[in-house]
């Protein structure tokens, strides 16, 4: 029988704790990198490469193709909008409608002006004057907000009213 209370006894037990010890932390070593190697493969996939800077490269790539193209749909977008944009000014965006009674008679206010304006203040006043038994229709182009040819009073006022509100006005005039 040996003894372990002399040298090498104590050099063998010190021996079996350090290699119990080193089996230990193998052990534990062992599960952390189990650990790792999942993390890695959710992000690599599960028959993906395992170069990580591999990855993180393509990853890069086709980062900067959604760049890319991101940026073309951008531009697309800006141009079409601009188009957009560019149809809406032409629109009529201010407009009004003026009823009167062109000939001072009690006609129920059976003439009207209409005013037709888009957002640069351009477009036309449309005059119907009505009496008993005729009607006269007048087209005065609008630049800027002012006539070409000089307004009455009415495509004035059908004018201003546009301009004031840019949704539709109905007003009716008393002669006077």
């Amino acid at each position: 029988m040996s003894d372990f209370s002399a040298a090498p006894g104590i050099v063998a037990l010190a021996a079996a704790a350090a290699a119990l010890i080193s089996l230990i932390w193998l052990l534990v070593l062992s599960i952390r990198f189990r650990r790792v190697r999942g993390a890695q493969r959710l992000v690599l996939g599960e028959y993906g490469q395992t170069d990580l800077v591999a990855h993180a490269s393509e990853l890069q790539q086709a980062f900067e193709v959604l760049h890319g193209r991101v940026e073309e749909v951008a531009r697309q977008l800006t141009e079409r909008m601009a188009a957009a944009e560019d149809r809406l000014d032409g629109a009529i965006a201010y407009r009004s409608l003026v009823r009167y009674d062109a000939y001072g008679e009690m006609s129920g206010h059976q003439s009207t002006t209409i005013a037709l304006l888009d957002a640069d203040h351009n477009g036309v006043v449309l005059s119907s004057i009505a009496h008993r038994d005729t009607a006269r229709l007048y087209c005065k182009q609008i630049n800027a907000g002012q006539g070409e040819h000089q307004l009455s009073p009415e495509e004035v006022e059908a004018v201003r009213l546009a301009l004031a509100g840019g949704e539709v006005q109905s007003v009716i005039l008393e002669s006077g």
